[in-house]
């Protein structure tokens, strides 16, 4: 993954302040701001190990549950008509909606990576 790091299931940004002189980030896909920084490539990534492990500590002492990064829901707002022909899709197919845009997101993923190695 380009410009991230990975660690507990976290996902890292990877950021470079020329004027500073410094690299940075923060934990990505949660609500909770949780930053980090580091003067080279190996300090950076143990100060993300670091927040990750503090982040998770202080939600225990807390008695928080931590966030995960992709829960596997998310909303997407489509044209009305879309919508309306999806659901007539997924109803004739049998399937609820959410399996039928699951199973569309799949292929199209699953093409396009195909097409890519071609």
């Amino acid at each position: 993954m380009k410009n991230m790091m990975t660690y507990k299931d976290y996902y890292g940004s990877v950021n470079f302040n020329d004027e500073d002189n410094v690299f940075y980030g923060r934990i990505e896909f949660i609500k909770a701001l949780v930053s980090y920084e580091g003067t080279d490539v190996t300090t950076l990534r143990k100060a993300f190990q670091d927040a990750v492990d503090d982040y998770l500590q202080v939600c225990e002492e807390s008695g928080r549950k931590p966030e995960k990064s992709f829960k596997g829901v998310f909303n997407v707002r489509i044209d009305q008509q879309l919508h309306r022909e999806l659901a007539i899709e997924a109803e004739r197919a049998g399937m609820s909606l959410n399996a039928l845009v699951a199973q569309k997101l799949t292929n199209s993923i699953t093409t396009k990576g195909q097409s890519s190695r071609q």
